[in-house]
C-alpha cells in the first residue's frame, strides 16, 4: 500500500519535486517516531504521504498555500486516492481527519501526534530561527507532542 500511495502522491504532484520530497521526508520521520511511540502503521503512513495533497488545489482555488486551505482541499483528494486502492474503510475517516487538521491541531490520538511531529521536524527550519536556541527549545517543548518527536527535534536542531 505504501508504494502505491507514494506513486499516486508523486503522480498527483507531477513535476513538483519540492512537495514530493517534503512528503517523503515526513513519511521517514513518521516511521521513525512510530517505532518508539506505536500507532497504526496504515493510518500514519497514509496520512504522512497524503497530508499536503490539497496544497495545489488550495493554490488554484484560493491563490494561497495556507494550511487552512490545504485542510479543506486535502481530504476529498486523499479519499479518492485511498478508495482507489481499497484502503481499509474503517481507517479512511481517521486519515482524512488527520489531513483535515494537520496544521490546526485539535486531534488527540497517537496517529495524529506522530504525523504532527514528523511534519514539524521537516518544517521547523522554515518557521523559526534555529540560531536562537533558547526560543527554539521553548518552541520544541510547546509544539511537539510525542517524547520521540521532542527528542528528535532536540538532536537535529538544538
Amino acid at each position: 500500500m505504501k508504494a502505491k500511495l507514494l506513486g499516486s502522491m508523486s503522480k498527483y504532484f507531477g513535476e513538483d519535486k519540492k512537495r514530493i520530497d517534503h512528503a517523503r521526508k515526513v513519511l521517514a520521520y513518521a516511521e521513525q517516531i512510530m517505532e518508539q511511540e506505536g500507532g497504526d502503521r496504515e493510518v500514519v503512513v497514509a496520512a504522512a504521504i497524503l497530508h499536503d495533497i490539497g496544497i495545489q488545489a488550495a493554490e488554484k482555488k484560493y491563490n494561497s498555500t495556507a494550511g487552512k486551505y490545504q485542510q479543506i482541499e486535502g481530504p476529498p483528494i486523499a479519499e479518492e486516492i485511498l478508495r482507489q486502492y481499497s484502503f481499509p474503510r474503517e481507517k479512511i475517516s481517521e486519515v482524512l481527519q488527520i489531513i483535515g487538521h494537520h496544521h490546526s491541531g485539535g486531534i488527540y490520538s497517537i496517529n495524529f501526534e506522530i504525523l504532527w511531529d514528523a511534519d514539524w521536524l521537516v518544517n521547523l527550519p522554515e518557521e523559526i530561527d534555529l540560531k536562537d536556541k533558547v526560543r527554539l527549545k521553548k518552541f520544541v517543548d510547546k509544539i511537539f507532542k510525542t517524547p520521540t518527536g521532542k527528542m528528535m527535534a532536540a538532536e537535529m536542531y538544538l
